[in-house]
């Protein structure tokens, strides 16, 4: 039996240059778009001198496109929510950069304070609120870019059957 890592066989991957993958100039993976998000959120100076915060609406600026995806920086003051939506077909990541949000869904309430990082697929229904007494900053990167917002009713009550789970209660016919 032999003994040897594979590294050791092998010797440093880096050096083998003809294996590593080039760096792709735009994200095509959930796992790059959440990098990239992670990136924007690091390097304040491309965020932190475009916040606004208006108490009327919530404030939203486009901060990036690339091929099929679009980048957005969000504004919440206290009490400001996005109603309960999905995001049609687009897919997402999305990360608080200050403060604290809370989303609700189907499955129930989470509290996301600074660093926070969510992905969403299409379809995913949900509802953001800045529910605490100070204001939040959210990021979002959403593939392909952001076309529909679609709003759905407020649920009724925590004992609500989630949207998700009619369908499958539903009896056969």
């Amino acid at each position: 039996m032999n003994s040897d890592s594979d590294l050791q066989i092998a010797g440093d991957i880096l050096e083998v240059t003809h294996l590593l993958q080039a760096p792709r100039e735009h994200p095509a993976t959930v796992a790059e778009f959440a990098g990239l998000l992670r990136s924007i959120a690091a390097d304040r100076s491309q965020w932190e001198h475009l916040v606004r915060y208006d108490a009327t609406t919530r404030w939203y600026h486009r901060l990036r496109t690339g091929p099929g995806y679009e980048v957005w920086l969000l504004s919440w003051v206290p009490g400001q929510g996005s109603g309960r939506h999905d995001h049609g077909s687009s897919s997402g990541v999305w990360t608080v950069l200050e403060g604290t949000l809370t989303e609700h869904t189907a499955r129930g309430t989470h509290a996301l304070g600074t660093g926070t990082q969510r992905v969403t697929a299409p379809g995913y229904v949900h509802e953001v609120v800045n529910d605490t007494l100070e204001p939040a900053v959210s990021l979002h990167v959403y593939y392909p870019g952001l076309t529909e917002m679609p709003m759905h009713a407020p649920q009724c009550s925590a004992a609500a059957v989630p949207e998700e789970a009619a369908a499958d209660a539903a009896p056969a016919r």
